[in-house]
């Protein structure tokens, strides 16, 4: 019969404790109480230190394996002392039996059992100081698979690329590790899966958008972890990874969250004319996707504060209030249910709604972006007829709600200038709030949307990333010839590039 791996090493490990009982019945300072205590420590530090090396990290998953391994050791001196006593051993632990016990009247066991409870101690402090967010999967005494989620989550941002921690531990010498197939699914609703990865053996599979995106980690035997390169805003969510062994399974969830901005959008028809499939296009075509309950928590905590309610992507409807006011749900009590709910203002929710006949706004979430941000001011101001053009003319394209917040957020990008959006509205972020721009308190501001024939301004403009600038000394796109501009038409084919 096989032994296992960590099991031989624990045994090689105990009956090394024979030649270390003999080579100290033969040291002469041990002949003093003192000489014994200064040798048990250094023995207890060699002793920890071959543990640690032989269980190669095994102690930060299971701390109680470093008790057990001690214990191992000192079962067998405890046998010796035994054996000694009794007279059916000589040369072992002949000092312990005949000097220091009539001298510091210790048991046989009082040493050893000192070492063991400076391991119960040092052995949980390293697991903390060394815990790995990990799914740990450990196969019981009755074969079967368990596993267990370290609490947290992990999280990166779009275009990143992250690890999705999962192992499994299980003695493979009962089990090849070509038998075990690792299956990881995320949860697109309560009771509906999407696949993700499959590995079975050497065959592996990704599917959908996750190909060419995913792989395992393979750091070693027991390793489920998935690598998920490229992170997409859609990627935002918690994944299941199943570990099944023959007949056996079981499952743990790891969540992976976005480093982002969450934001209120209305299109221009006004307020609370979203279903909840049209917020969910909305959100999309502003580069985002509806926010979550606890997105949208978190930006409350960060003191977001709008006064109308809107979609979040579990279907709920719900609005963040810093501020509490009677308009929002008034100053507290029954009307500021919710979490926070109160006179300190709170996440209103009005639950569960229809979402295909009930109408509110949006929540969307966006992340870090790939391209930059940028304002563009021709000579002349132009209409949103013409902002698209002048963004072309430098490579670029009309920036849309979600990057205008993103580059605020996340790129601090400040400018005290309206400019035309994508989706026709009118807004300037700013990150340091001053007297003439907006308030007093942080934010993207927005004028609404303007008539486009009337209302003329500049145009914040997206340029992706490797894309060349085509006018790097500046240039941009308007009228020559001068002229007044109220009520004076003007034909976009005369347009002309000009210095900006």
């Amino acid at each position: 019969m096989d032994i296992p791996p960590l099991a031989g090493k624990i045994a090689a490990l105990s009956l090394g404790a024979l030649p270390v009982s003999y080579a100290l019945n033969h040291v002469s300072a041990l002949s003093h109480p003192l000489g014994v205590v200064l040798m048990s420590a250094l023995i207890l530090g060699l002793l920890f230190v071959a543990i640690y090396s032989l269980s190669r990290g095994e102690i930060y998953y299971d701390p109680l394996y470093a008790v057990f391994a001690v214990f191992a050791f000192t079962s067998v001196v405890d046998l010796l002392i035994a054996l000694q006593e009794d007279g059916y051993a000589v040369g072992f632990m002949e000092f312990y039996t005949k000097e220091v016990c009539a001298r510091a009247a210790l048991g046989p066991g009082a040493l050893w059992a000192a070492a063991w409870g400076v391991l119960l101690l040092t052995a949980p402090a390293g697991a903390q100081r060394g815990r790995k967010k990990v799914v740990h999967v450990l196969e019981g005494e009755s074969g079967s698979v368990v596993v267990q989620t370290a609490p947290g989550q992990v999280v990166s941002h779009r275009g990143g690329t992250i690890v999705l921690p999962c192992r499994y531990h299980y003695e493979a010498a009962a089990h090849g590790h070509d038998g075990v197939r690792l299956k990881w699914t995320k949860v697109v609703d309560p009771l509906a899966f999407a696949d993700v990865f499959v590995a079975l053996g050497p065959q592996h599979r990704a599917f959908g958008s996750y190909r060419g995106r995913a792989e395992l980690q393979g750091d070693g035997p027991g390793d489920a972890s998935l690598v998920l390169r490229n992170v997409t805003l859609q990627d935002y969510g918690r994944y299941e990874c199943e570990v099944t062994n023959e007949l056996e399974d079981d499952t743990g969830m790891v969540k992976l969250d976005l480093e982002g901005v969450v934001f209120p959008y209305h299109p221009r028809g006004g307020r609370y004319k979203l279903t909840f499939m049209e917020a969910q296009r909305a959100c999309a075509e502003q580069d985002g996707i509806l926010a979550s309950a606890e997105q949208l928590h978190a930006a409350w905590r960060d003191g977001l504060d709008w006064c109308n309610a809107g979609w979040l992507r579990d279907g709920s409807v719900q609005y963040p209030v810093s501020q509490p006011r009677e308009p929002c749900g008034g100053l507290g009590g029954a009307g500021s249910a919710g979490a926070g709910g109160g006179a300190s203002g709170g996440v209103r929710n009005y639950g569960y709604r229809h979402n295909a006949e009930e109408r509110y706004d949006a929540f969307c979430f966006t992340s870090n972006l790939p391209g930059r941000v940028f304002f563009l001011k021709p000579l002349r101001p132009v209409p949103f007829s013409g902002a698209a053009r002048a963004c072309a003319a430098r490579g670029a394209a009309v920036a849309k709600v979600g990057q205008l917040f993103a580059a605020w957020k996340l790129q601090l990008l400040d400018r005290c200038t309206a400019g035309w959006l994508a989706d026709g509205s009118a807004r300037y972020p700013i990150v340091n709030p001053r007297a003439r721009c907006g308030g007093r308190r942080p934010g993207v501001r927005s004028l609404g949307f303007p008539d486009a024939t009337r209302r003329l301004f500049g145009v914040y403009c997206y340029r992706a990333p490797g894309a060349p600038d085509p006018a790097p000394g500046g240039w941009g796109w308007g009228w020559a010839g001068g002229g007044g501009w109220a009520g004076g038409a003007r034909d976009p084919a005369a347009w002309t590039p000009l210095r900006v």
